[in-house]
């Protein structure tokens, strides 16, 4: 009979956690895709002043309501340190709501692809779905038990 302490000396090596590279071109931009509904999006960021195109416009002009401007920028508010990165975007299809989504879901990938460390933190504000409740339209019987159809004559 062996002892714990010979017991854990038994245990293999933990293997080595795989090495995350950055992903990115040779001019220092990451890339990413971002999708919501039927809007589609291309993202590339890199660092610069915070500037942030969309079809080539600024998105102030192509978003012009505050809430889908707020979308977009929701997970810059999460990073622990805000980061000054130049944001260009190409979107297509959908809405101007699923297009904002779209354009939110691609810069989180491109931020995790630029940082492989924001992963966590980005994921933790990003992938929590809305809890929806089913409720039933009206309340009946069960189907063993169904009441004869009414009929007014």
């Amino acid at each position: 009979m062996q002892s714990l302490d010979q017991l854990s000396s038994l245990k293999p090596a933990a293997p080595e956690a795989p090495e995350i590279r950055q992903e990115g071109d040779k001019l220092g931009r990451a890339y990413a895709t971002g999708k919501r509904k039927d809007a589609v999006c291309r993202v590339w960021i890199k660092p610069g002043a915070g500037k942030v195109t969309v079809n080539t416009r600024e998105v102030e002009v192509y978003f012009a309501r505050p809430v889908l401007r707020m979308m977009i920028q929701q997970h810059w508010s999460q990073l622990p340190v805000p980061a000054s990165m130049n944001v260009i975007c190409t979107v297509a299809g959908g809405g101007l709501s699923g297009q904002a989504g779209a354009v939110r879901h691609g810069i989180s990938k491109a931020l995790t692809y630029f940082e492989p460390d924001l992963r966590g933190v980005l994921k933790k504000g990003a992938s929590s779905p809305a809890t929806r409740a089913w409720s039933s339209a009206e309340v009946r019987p069960c189907q063993g038990a169904q009441v004869v159809q009414f009929s007014k004559r």
